[in-house]
């Protein structure tokens, strides 16, 4: 009952000591509105010092769950005045580390750095009027996420033991400390297009083409090499052989591949390639309205995908239509040529120019087309050989035609499936080509481009010398024999030349896909079957240039043939009676064009008599044309592309981080606990040693646990055995392309508010989900009617994973309604 005058206490005699201030560290996402985060924190680092108290539980392995508080630790820190105060708690909070779980840790930061908050003079609507403060981040986590990745690989082998453990850049020479010497771009970028064509053609040595970087590992090891991979090759070509004249890089379907199974931006690819051979000239394969996609676009699309390839590093566009079509080219030439870049015109080959019998693809055709091109504007005229077909007589007649009736210099792409194609170059030679396209020795030959050894080697000594170094091209074959061993599982499956190729005519790129999907459908053991059906099957189809797109739809149908035990006969008599792949029923309406020596009749009325088809024709959605032209053009082209890849992209990127720093060795078949300790750059001057400590056995939910070694600290990560059977229900995830899709937002516990065939609006709560004492409601982003429900009412979900689905106002109902979870 003391008053504070009995104790002698009054406002006079109190005097301030110091300063302190609390932060709290809790396991919420700033970013995402505070919403909580849970899972088992995977490294714990405290960080303490004078005037510094921390009060928590926590520890490394600890789980938060989802069922309690969201509270990490109390980080408090005192000193004689405020700015020691604020100094001591960023120093805190920079050394702090939790790692498993989102925290808060960088809206604290940010609050920290403020100006005005260092300076006291803030009100109750601070953070409003700051929503940075939110977004700030600091710290990408980045090694967590990539453990999370190589747990699973690691557990689930998708690709099998490690055929090599040889790291393939130990044998490249050291990295050279100076710039490689100039080289064709240079020469480019001081002439411009029109005189770099020029000077070209003007040369006596043979310029050489690298296909190594694009469709040498396209043809032999399906499109997969990684860009870790080709940067180091590149980089040493720079050095080594200035002399080529560009490097096969981009383009075709190393694209696609790129977003679909390696998990990198093909964008960051270029750019990366052309910082690391600025000396020489980066070309890629354009599909002409198609860009790198599978069907037309609009015109806009292969303009700004044009732009944006010339302004990431492209020089040189190789610009083709699988029917030679013009039409089909010119926009994207016009494009080439707006960019300021090098336009290569291509004359698909076909055919057998050799025989005095050939009626479709003669030298007329063919200086037809040249004719077009040439009008079109380009600056160099290619002749692209897909399958290895053009012999050294028609090689000769082909290129002295050209160069006789036009003044574009030639270039001459051929693969080497029947193992002819070098006899075929020196013919080229003889008859004045003025560029070939070469392949490293150790990715070259059968369904890839004749090895550049060779065709630097015919030259030599002549004066049509290629100027290309026969010492650098040995001096990098331990590399590139090195990385084809890492990537033996993609092997194309050809072990030799076939001379085959010459009946059948399967593009090189074509083969090793083709005998993949005949073992998918069990029919590997009868690949010779598929191999003589597919020539017959081009003779059905009216002998149509066989080249992306269109060699998908002989070899489609051959497949078919071949599965359904239907003979060439049958379907020529009676093509109404046999069902078809929709790629053939696309073809025979006119999808991809119109052949050279245009539809068979009657078969082709026959055979789409009664068979509905809709054309196929790409929109911009809801990307505006707008969209093409803004800050974000490299993602609205990837969406529009390839909407489905592209989505999946981003979703490896943002659960796994930037999956390109790592080693493909680590990337394809995860660690070994017998391997040494793996070394992983993730930035300049930041490097992480791993290696494996153990893999626990799966618990009763197929879990098992990773023993990882960080820069010599334990780390556990918890990762799905996919092969074992487990009692816990699989859960849907969420499909990024499908707009009724709705998901949860992070881990918790829900409840589901709608049942099956509900007719809900854009905006009403589907479900609400718990967590940590925070109920939020889950809203739908689009009306419609409730297709199907995808998950268990009380369990508890991750966030991703698929609660319902949603069928958009004016879409019919799907055939089956799966309403159960």
């Amino acid at each position: 009952g003391e008053t504070l005058d009995d104790l002698g206490l009054s406002q006079d005699n109190i005097a301030v000591r110091g300063y302190a201030m609390q932060c709290r560290v809790t396991a919420e996402d700033p970013a995402n509105d505070f919403r909580p985060d849970t899972g088992r924190i995977l490294a714990y680092r405290p960080a303490t010092g004078p005037g510094v108290r921390l009060d928590g539980c926590v520890y490394q392995g600890v789980e938060i769950t989802p069922y309690f508080d969201s509270m990490i630790e109390k980080i408090t820190c005192r000193g004689r005045n405020f700015e020691t105060v604020i100094r001591r708690l960023q120093r805190t909070l920079a050394e702090y580390r939790v790692r498993g779980v989102a925290t808060n840790q960088p809206f604290l930061r940010a609050i920290l750095e403020d100006e005005q908050f260092i300076n006291g003079s803030v009100t109750t609507n601070f953070i409003d009027q700051r929503p940075e403060l939110t977004a700030a981040s600091v710290g990408a986590n980045r090694a967590t996420r990539l453990l999370r990745y190589l747990a699973d690989v690691t557990v689930n082998q998708p690709h099998g033991l490690a055929p090599t453990r040889i790291d393939p850049s130990s044998k490249l020479a050291p990295r050279p400390e100076v710039e490689p010497q100039p080289g064709s771009r240079q020469r480019l970028l001081a002439l411009g297009p029109e005189k770099f064509a020029t000077e070209l053609r003007a040369q006596k040595a043979v310029a050489i083409t690298d296909t190594t970087l694009r469709d040498a590992h396209q043809s032999i090891l399906a499109t997969r090499v990684r860009t870790i991979d080709l940067v180091a090759g590149a980089r040493q070509m720079a050095h080594t052989m200035p002399e080529l004249f560009s490097l096969e890089c981009w383009g075709g379907a190393t694209f696609d591949v790129a977003l679909r199974f390696l998990h990198e931006d093909p964008w960051e690819r270029l750019e990366r390639l052309r910082e690391v051979a600025p000396n020489i000239c980066t070309q890629m394969l354009l599909r002409g309205r198609n860009t790198v996609g599978y069907s037309p676009y609009p015109d806009t699309v292969a303009k700004s995908f044009v732009a944006e390839a010339a302004a990431s590093g492209m020089d040189i566009f190789r610009v083709f239509d699988a029917f030679n079509s013009i039409e089909q080219m010119r926009p994207a030439i016009e494009a080439v040529l707006d960019a300021g870049a090098v336009a290569e015109g291509t004359i698909c080959y076909s055919g057998n120019l050799s025989d005095p019998s050939e009626s479709l693809y003669t030298i007329d055709y063919y200086l037809g087309v040249a004719e077009t091109l040439v009008d079109a504007g380009v600056h160099i005229l290619c002749v692209k050989d897909m399958a290895g077909l053009l012999r050294a007589d028609a090689a000769r007649l082909l290129v002295s035609a050209l160069r006789e009736r036009f003044d574009q210099p030639v270039h001459l792409h051929s693969h080497d499936t029947s193992g002819g194609q070098v006899a075929t170059y020196l013919a080229a030679v003889d008859a004045g080509v003025d560029a070939l396209d070469a392949a490293a020795p150790p990715l070259s030959g059968m369904t890839s481009q004749p090895s550049m050894g060779a065709v630097v080697s015919m030259t030599d000594d002549t004066e049509r010398e290629t100027g290309v170094s026969l010492d650098s091209i040995g001096d990098l074959e331990p590399y590139w024999e090195a990385v084809r061993q890492v990537y033996a599982p993609f092997e194309a499956g050809l072990q030799s030349p076939t001379g085959t190729v010459y009946r059948h005519e399967i593009p090189g790129g074509q083969l090793s896909n083709l005998r993949s999907q005949a073992r998918a459908l069990g029919l590997g053991h009868r690949f010779e079957e598929v191999e003589n059906l597919y020539a017959a099957c081009n003779t059905l189809l009216g002998r149509p240039i066989k080249v992306t797109p269109s060699s998908k739809v002989v070899g489609d149908l051959a497949l078919h043939l071949v599965a359904s035990e239907v003979t060439p006969d049958q379907l020529l008599d009676e093509p109404e009676t046999v069902d078809l792949p929709d790629s053939v029923v696309g073809f025979l309406h006119g999808e991809l064009g119109t052949p050279p020596g245009g539809f068979p009749e009657p078969f082709r009325s026959k055979a789409i008599e009664g068979r509905t088809w809709a054309p196929h024709e790409e929109e911009l959605s809801d990307v505006d044309a707008a969209g093409l032209d803004g800050d974000d053009r490299r993602a609205t082209l990837n969406r529009l592309l390839f909407p489905g890849p592209s989505a999946d992209q981003a979703e490896k990127r943002e659960r796994y981080g930037d999956l390109a720093v790592l080693p493909s060795s680590l990337f394809w078949y995860g660690l070994d606990s017998h391997d040494d300790e793996a070394s992983v750059r993730l930035g300049q001057g930041v490097r992480l040693l791993l290696g494996l400590s153990s893999v626990g056995q799966a618990n009763e939910e197929g879990i098992r646990r990773v023993s990882f070694v960080v820069n010599g600290q334990t780390r556990d990560i918890d990762t799905r055995d996919r092969s074992v059977a487990s009692d816990r229900p699989e859960t849907e995830r969420v499909d990024p392309t499908k707009s009724g899709h709705v998901g949860a937002p992070f881990r918790g516990v829900v409840n589901i508010s709608v049942q099956v065939g509900d007719v809900v609006a854009a905006g009403d709560t589907v479900a609400v989900i718990e967590a940590m004492k925070m109920e939020s409601s889950i809203s739908t982003p689009i009306g419609g009617t409730v297709e199907r429900i995808a998950a268990v009412a009380g369990t508890s979900l991750e966030g991703g994973d698929l609660i319902v689905e949603i069928r958009p106002v004016g879409q019919a109902a799907s055939p089956v309604t799966d309403i159960g979870a």
